[in-house]
Parts: C-alpha cells; structure tokens; sequence
C-alpha cells in the first residue's frame, strides 16, 4: 500500500495548495467542494478525483503547473487516484489488479470470448438467430453474465460511499441531471481544453454519442424483449420495427462516439491524464466499437450465408464487454455518479465555518 500511500500524500498537498489559490474555483465541481474542507481525508481525496472531468482548464490556467517548483498538475494526479479509487472498492478485492492490466486482460478475455461463441453457435445456419444458438440459451447464459456484471458494480458503489460517511443517498435527481448532461465537461463553460489547450465541446459531443448510443442499445434490447415474451414476435425483426429502429440509431452512436474519442485520446496534451491507464481505456472504446460495428453487420447480412459466423463474432464482442464492464473504464461512471451525489448533497447544507471567511 505504499504506492497509494504516496499517492494520496502527494495529493493532499497539491489540494491544499489549490485551496489556498483557489482561482480556479468556476471551472467545474471539484473546486467548490475542495474549498468545504481544510483536511483532506483519503476518502476526500477518492471523492474529490472522481468528481474530475479531466477537461484540463485548471492546468492551462494553474501558475504552480510544471515548471514551477510545486509540479502541481492537478488533473494527472486526479486521474491517478481514480485509477486507485477502482482498486481499492473493486469487488472482490483481488479482482482489482485488473485496472493495472486492463489492456492485456481486455484482449485476452476477448479472445477467449470469440473461442466460446464459435464453439456454441452454429456457423452453418440460416434463418432465425435462434437457429444458430437457441434462445433459451443465449437468454440464460446473458442474463447470467448480466447479474455477474452488477454484483461487483453495486458492492463497489456501496463500499465508495460508506467511506464518504454520508448517512444517506440523496443528490440523485441533481447528479443524474449532471451526468446526463456533461454539465463539468465545458471547462467552466468556454468548452474542455482536450486534447490541447484550445477550448471545444468535441469531447462532450463524442461522450454523448456513446452514452446515449449504448442508452438506445440498451432500450433496443429491452423493447426485444418485451417483443419475444410479451406479444410472442421471434427475432428477427422487420428493419422498421422498434428494436431494429433503436439499435440502428444506437449502434450509429457508438461507432462514432467511440472513433471520435479515441481520435482525441491520441492528440491530447500528455501532460492531462495518467499513461499507464491509456490500456484500460482504448480497451472499452474499441470494444463498444466492434461491439456495434459487428451488431450492424450482422442486421445487414442477417438473411445471408454469413449470419451464423457473424453472430458468433458479434457475440464474443458482446461478452468480451460485458466481462470487463466492473474492472474498465466503465467504472468511472459508477463512482462519479456517486461523486456528484454527495456534492449535491453537500451544496444543500451551510457552508462550514473554515476561518475569517
């Protein structure tokens, strides 16, 4: 634990460096809450990093950045401690060497997630998906791996916030609006200075695309249902109806959310976020990209030869993005939902009384 002893030291003190300046306290969420406290506990510092955005405003403005003798780069040091946030409540707790090695596990469970696909679906068939692998199965085996996914995502939340020492949940119709809306990611409204120093909103134009294409996705696979078990309508679907609609348009989404994001992850300034996580990240954007890339295939071939091997691939995707959802990327959204909860509960109380102020 020494590495994230160090780490939270190092990060109390360019916290309490930023409390004394505090000019840029209009940028985003993180400064309003850091000027509530004096100390800095390491559930402070956990909370404080993943209410961060990374837009980058506060380093291009900061007078202590690199060069200067206090090497405040406030938004690396973030990005390191939310990394460590994601080991320390990953659950179970051994499973959180993955965030180290998230790259190299991506790939490996993609492969063997191909591997099991091409060994349950039948290339050969023709027709009906359910052909190629029947639907009890690929219903069961997924909703399985679904309560796998939400295990750890639920029990590392709860571990999060009971360190916060908040009695309660609340914030939430406030911090949904927030996460919704990418409210901190306007680096204090101008725009996020990604992937250099000139503000722009492509970052959160390319966030929302992959939210809300995977949101659509998701609606799309429930509306299916709702067609299969309800009304008794079997895939596959007309192209006009409601779950063809809604995965066309979502999976559009997600082909370009993804690409744009990336596209700006290899131009950004080095000095904005922690390299040693560049893995973990291309990671869940290129798989949210094949995912989709492969569904679209599959829905455009779907009456052809092609359509067994294409749903097994499509599958592996599937799965390979599922397994890795509690031990990726897709963990900040969890903690940071968390982090704007509590921040809104936090604006509700009065101000504590911190000095002649």
């Amino acid at each position: 634990m020494a590495a994230l002893d160090d780490l939270i030291a190092d990060a109390q003190r360019m916290l309490r460096i930023c409390n004394a300046c505090r000019y840029c306290e209009g940028y985003c969420a993180v400064f309003p809450a850091l000027e509530r406290r004096l100390d800095f506990s390491e559930a402070d510092v956990h909370y404080l990093a993943n209410l961060c955005h990374n837009c980058g405003s506060c380093l291009y403005a900061c007078q202590y950045a690199p060069p200067h003798e206090f090497q405040l780069d406030f938004p690396r040091m973030l990005a390191e401690v939310r990394v460590a946030t994601y080991r320390k409540y990953a659950f179970p707790g051994f499973l959180g060497v993955l965030f180290a090695w998230n790259g190299l596990a991506a790939v490996l469970i993609t492969a063997l997630s191909l591997l099991a696909m091409f060994s349950l679906v039948k290339r050969d068939a023709a027709g009906s998906f359910y052909d190629a692998l029947p639907h009890w199965l690929m219903a069961g085996f997924f909703s399985l791996v679904a309560a796998l996914i939400v295990v750890p995502l639920v029990a590392g939340a709860r571990r999060f916030w009971r360190d916060m020492s908040e009695p309660a949940a609340g914030g939430v119709v406030e911090a949904t609006r927030d996460a919704l809306t990418l409210r901190y990611l306007d680096g204090g409204g101008e725009g996020c200075t990604y992937p250099d120093t000139r503000p722009s909103f492509a970052r959160r134009r390319f966030h929302h695309l992959t939210f809300y294409g995977f949101a659509l996705c998701f609606a799309a696979t429930c509306a299916a249902t709702v067609y299969h078990y309800v009304f008794g309508w079997h895939a596959p679907y007309p192209l006009l109806s409601l779950p063809v609609i809604l995965g066309t348009v979502g999976g559009l989404g997600l082909l370009a959310g993804p690409a744009g994001l990336v596209h700006l992850r290899l131009r950004r300034d080095p000095e904005l976020a922690d390299p040693g996580q560049n893995g973990m990240d291309l990671a869940f954007l290129v798989l949210l990209f094949l995912t989709s890339a492969t569904g679209l295939a599959l829905l455009a071939l779907r009456g052809t030869s092609a359509m067994g091997t294409l749903l097994a691939v499509h599958l592996g995707f599937v799965l390979a993005l599922f397994l890795t959802l509690p031990y990726g990327k897709f963990v900040h959204g969890v903690y940071r939902a968390a982090a704007l909860m509590r921040y809104h509960i936090e604006r509700k109380r009065p101000p504590p009384a911190l000095g002649a102020e």
